[in-house]
């Protein structure tokens, strides 16, 4: 027999929590059924599997993308190298939208990667119509399987952000666009390395994707409708000037929990 469950994680010079879900994973039990069975050894085979996951992640690699899933909103996704892992202060977008959302609502998340949003969404509001927007058919595919997985209707289009909606209109528009300056250093660094380069840059400055949904969303709301958007720390005020530039009217920031400047909205005159 291989090493007990315990040997292997204390051998595996990673964060607790990290390698608990990456044993877990690679022995097929639950996090729980883990730590309840620490003296058990495992066969050859399984420790053997649980090590490389170990090594993998410790040469950089996402636990998301190791296991295959990440938790957002209270829901487990399904998570590829396709798409962005979902992250915490993301959840902030769908706060806003639920608040904003009017009952039997038409939605639209922009960029929807593995769907997190447009999902959370959907499960939350179920009188909404929830439609999702993405470039990828790879992300698509992903998003496909969390609505289904969740048992939530989203309409999900192949689009370059709006050009596939022709004349559809809707009450809210979210989206988590590229936002991230071409060459900053963090592109470089932690689990953004292994993310995907298309769902992150957003040009010289990071606002290329941002200008474009501001400027062609406008068409797409119903008189009224909102525009959230998700953006850096440092370019609430750049998108304040863009919404009013567009004539967007209730231009407004909401901070995250870290009381970092998150979501940006205009609301359609």
């Amino acid at each position: 027999m291989g090493a007990t469950i315990g040997a292997l994680l204390a051998a595996s010079g990673l964060p607790a929590i990290e390698a608990q879900a990456l044993a877990a994973h690679g022995l097929g039990l639950s996090r729980a059924t883990l730590l309840a069975q620490t003296e058990r050894a495992t066969a050859p085979d399984d420790a053997r599997r649980v090590e490389r996951l170990f090594l993998r992640r410790r040469a950089g690699e996402p636990v998301a993308y190791l296991i295959g899933e990440r938790e957002f909103y209270g829901l487990s996704l399904k998570i590829t190298p396709d798409v962005l892992i979902p992250r915490p202060e993301t959840e902030l977008l769908v706060d806003l939208a639920l608040e904003l959302v009017p009952e039997g609502a038409r939605v639209l998340d922009l960029g929807t990667g593995s769907g997190a949003v447009a999902v959370a969404i959907a499960h939350e509001a179920q009188s909404a119509e929830v439609w999702a927007a993405d470039a990828s058919a790879a992300a698509l595919a992903v998003a496909r399987e969390n609505a289904r997985r969740h048992d939530t209707h989203v309409h999900l289009v192949e689009s370059d952000w709006l050009c596939a909606l022709g004349g559809e209109r809707f009450d809210l528009i979210v989206s988590n666009p590229p936002y991230v300056a071409a060459g900053d250093a963090h592109l470089e660094r932690g689990d953004l390395r292994y993310e995907p380069r298309a769902a992150l840059v957003g040009g010289a400055d990071g606002l290329d994707c941002i200008r474009r949904i501001v400027a062609e969303a406008k068409s797409h709301l119903v008189p009224g409708g909102w525009l959230l958007l998700e953006h850096g720390y440092d370019q609430a005020e750049r998108l304040r000037s863009l919404f009013g530039m567009y004539g967007y009217i209730d231009v407004q920031t909401t901070p995250d929990l870290a009381e970092i400047p998150r979501v940006t909205g205009g609301r359609a005159p």
